[in-house]
């Protein structure tokens, strides 16, 4: 299964000069728990922003210009050769940037989709995707400071 798992602002803003632009507490414990033990596949922007290679995944960066290798870290040159890496894992994660997501959203069975119940300024976005080609198979919301909302998509076939 290949599915792609972002955090995105209601006008679509994933990332503002680097950085998340929220901080929200608990909001990123989806990510966390749907990854873990799992293959996650990431391009460069999004690597350096986290700054290490994530704890008890596998992780694949996608850069021309960076070669990180280490035991769970690895570099591949394009999507193509990241989901070879990748080979029979059970379940690959896409996690950014936006090219990233552009590209992969044609692969994607699954996306795991929070949303982030504001509209913030960012230069990174989320890109537009046929609604009609998913259905919302889950979805749960949590209130606070700044509410948001988990969706879980599923391809239509």
């Amino acid at each position: 299964m290949i599915a792609l798992i972002v955090a995105m602002s209601l006008n679509h803003v994933i990332g503002n000069k680097g950085q998340i632009p929220w901080r929200i507490k608990g909001e990123q414990r989806r990510f966390k728990e749907l990854t873990t033990g799992k293959t996650v596949i990431m391009g460069k922007r999004s690597f350096e922003e986290i700054g290490k290679p994530l704890p008890n995944r596998k992780t694949i960066l996608i850069s021309n210009t960076m070669n990180y290798k280490d035991d769970n870290c690895i570099t591949a040159g394009s999507l193509r050769e990241a989901l070879e890496i990748a080979g029979n894992s059970s379940e690959v994660y896409i996690a950014g940037g936006e090219m990233l997501y552009k590209e992969a959203l044609p692969l994607v069975d699954k996306m795991y989709i929070t949303l982030v119940e504001q509209n913030v300024e960012g230069d990174t976005f989320f890109p537009p995707f046929r609604q009609e080609d998913f259905k919302i198979v889950y979805q749960e919301k949590f209130d606070g400071d700044i509410p948001y909302t988990y969706y879980t998509y599923e391809r239509v076939k």
